[in-house]
């Protein structure tokens, strides 16, 4: 159903790019943007998720009273967006090449770093500057903040997290550029 999501939203995406737009992209560069386009869809279900959480740790489960509950909350909230995020994106988003087996928990451990550096501490960095230093209103600074934070948690995950590594041929100390 998923993917049929993804495909769904991928012929509209087109739809608009070539005829509406009338933009001109090679195939290479068209799928690179589509890639974004889906990262950035997962990023939303992130956001949905990690707030659903976050609200049912909160009044569900009722953490809002106890010490720390707002950070508990937040926390555990993140982490379940971290696991949403990791298997939709190694599923539909930054897909192995073929033949290539990922080691499912190295990415998430390299998933969880570049969410927890990007998102939780860069954006609070962030966030502070623009609201305390520079006056930004705390309401609009968030949403300012997804268009820095998004590309970077891209590049991240992209060249990080879910690179796969291209096995080098054992030479047995040989030179495999001599001819027999």
């Amino acid at each position: 159903m998923i993917f049929m999501f993804f495909d769904f939203l991928e012929k509209i995406f087109r739809f608009f790019v070539y005829k509406v737009f009338r933009l001109k992209f090679t195939e290479e560069q068209y799928a690179k943007i589509w890639q974004f386009v889906m990262y950035a869809t997962v990023g939303l279900s992130n956001t949905v998720v990690s707030y659903v959480f976050y609200i049912f740790f909160l009044k569900v489960v009722g953490l809002e009273k106890v010490r720390f509950g707002l950070e508990i909350s937040n926390f555990l909230g993140f982490s379940i967006s971290v696991v949403n995020a990791c298997y939709w994106s190694n599923k539909y988003v930054f897909k192995a090449e073929e033949g290539v087996k990922r080691s499912w928990w190295k990415v998430f451990i390299k998933t969880y770093v570049a969410y927890a550096l990007f998102g939780l501490v860069i954006h609070t960095a962030l966030l502070k500057l623009f609201v305390e230093k520079w006056g930004i209103a705390n309401w609009l600074a968030p949403i300012i903040l997804v268009f820095i934070i998004t590309p970077m948690n891209f590049v991240a995950n992209k060249f990080w997290a879910y690179k796969d590594k291209k096995e080098e041929p054992v030479c047995n100390g040989e030179d495999s550029t001599q001819q027999a």
